[in-house]
């Protein structure tokens, strides 16, 4: 009986000494080094509270920025085109006849008005000749009877008779001079001959093919844009050709006519523009690439197209603002309005100004608006590639054959216009664009 007693105070003794120690253990004070992570979260070791974003109280957030820049940008549209001669003709005969000289070379230059091709023309030059006689028969008899007349001798009526055949005579012997000037095919306007298609001694028909004649110091560009460009679009104006035929080069048009009607199948617009050919870089028939250039403007502001942060219809920007000293920048949440928008870039026209700095990326880590950041990159939209550094050694010249001497060039632009409507002579078109100038292209906005 009294082991028994013993035992269950023994048991009691160990059971409230177990329990004790497991009460100490529990509540024991915390070390210096893992206070901070005990007090937070109960238990050592332990990261931040679940649920807490980084900026909320927790320090600043990591972003990337871009600075805001300026850059021109272009208001254009993309379209395709082919070329055609400013003034284009195939050479036929009005008449039949034999071919008896060809006056010109495959391939060269022609003038108004040189003989290119001469029939055989030996019996209108004999008709031309009897008409010669008979009007010389009929000027001498005219006179004769008006001389008689004044005197008394014959009567009114023989001086309207020789009248008469004097006006016949001379119509004969303009009919006969016409139908020898058929036989002789002139240029109809300067230009370069193509490859003829006869030989002499050759007999043709009316209307046979005989040698193109293209008028190349301009060439006309053919091009259609879509209907909603009909606003923008106008006399004057610019595009920048480029040619699969002829690549890294780039011709200027000026934009002459535009048609009043819109194509209802393609809902387009069909425009015609001229390019300066007088180097006859370019040939009838090429395929082109034109770039129509609305408008353009040299100071535009312009961000990253990530720095965007759309909100219904409306557009957001993070603009991250220097704090205090001593204190962290800031993320302020501005509403832009956009312009022109391009790849990778979109020109901002009210909200920003030059040199301010934009979030990039981490955006979606910002839980409010004004919450601390950390600018770990920061970049220029639209920058260039960075300039060679100083005392850098200057690119070795290429070696081979010195390049050929450009053909000379006939002075006067062909395709100025007056975009007012009045005479013609004010250059509407700027120089040239060489081929290493940088072309922006601005993605067609959205109407809505």
């Amino acid at each position: 009986m009294a082991s028994r007693i013993i035992y269950t105070a023994v048991a009691v003794a160990g059971i409230a000494a177990a329990s004790g120690a497991a009460w100490w253990y529990q509540n024991k004070p915390a070390s210096p080094a893992s206070s901070g992570s005990v007090a937070a979260t109960g238990r050592p070791d332990a990261g931040p509270p679940t649920g807490r974003a980084p900026g909320a109280g927790g320090g600043p957030v990591a972003v990337e920025a871009a600075r805001v820049s300026v850059a021109r940008l272009a208001d254009d549209a993309q379209a395709v085109g082919s070329l055609r001669s400013r003034r284009s003709v195939m050479v036929r005969p009005e008449v039949s006849g034999r071919v008896t000289q060809i006056n010109f070379r495959d391939g060269e230059r022609v003038r108004r008005g040189q003989l290119l091709v001469q029939f055989d023309d030996q019996l209108p030059q004999a008709q031309v000749q009897q008409a010669q006689a008979e009007l010389s028969i009929a000027q001498a008899n005219d006179k004769r009877n008006r001389e008689l007349v004044a005197q008394g001798f014959i009567s009114q009526r023989s001086v309207d008779e020789s009248a008469a055949n004097l006006q016949v005579a001379q119509a004969k012997l303009a009919l006969a001079r016409a139908t020898a000037e058929r036989l002789r095919i002139m240029a109809p306007f300067d230009g370069v001959a193509g490859i003829r298609n006869v030989n002499v001694g050759d007999y043709l028909k009316d209307g046979t093919d005989i040698v193109n004649v293209e008028d190349l110091d301009a060439v006309y560009v053919d091009f259609r844009l879509p209907e909603r460009f009909q606003n923008k679009i106008q006399r004057g104006q610019r595009a920048v050709l480029e040619m699969d035929a002829l690549p890294g080069r780039r011709f200027v048009a000026v934009v002459h006519a535009i048609d009043p009607l819109i194509d209802a199948n393609g809902r387009s617009v069909a425009v015609r523009g001229c390019v300066d050919n007088r180097e006859l870089a370019l040939r009838p028939g090429m395929f082109a690439r034109v770039n129509t250039v609305f408008s353009e403007r040299e100071q535009a502001l312009v961000v990253p197209e990530e720095a965007l942060v759309p909100q219904g219809a409306r557009q957001f920007v993070y603009r991250v603002v220097q704090g205090e000293e001593g204190a962290p920048p800031t993320a302020r949440r501005v509403e832009v309005r956009l312009g022109v928008r391009q790849p990778g870039r979109v020109e901002v026209l009210d909200g920003l100004a030059v040199g301010d700095q934009v979030v990039t990326a981490g955006q979606q880590r910002l839980q409010r608006d004004g919450a601390a950041v950390r600018v770990v990159n920061v970049a220029a939209a639209g920058a260039g590639a960075a300039p060679a550094p100083a005392g850098a050694a200057a690119p070795a010249a290429r070696t081979g054959p010195p390049a050929a001497a450009p053909a000379a060039v006939r002075p006067g632009n062909p395709c100025q216009i007056d975009v007012a409507g009045g005479a013609r002579g004010t250059p509407a078109a700027a120089p040239a664009v060489p081929a290493a100038a940088p072309v922006t292209r601005a993605a067609p906005r959205n109407p809505a």
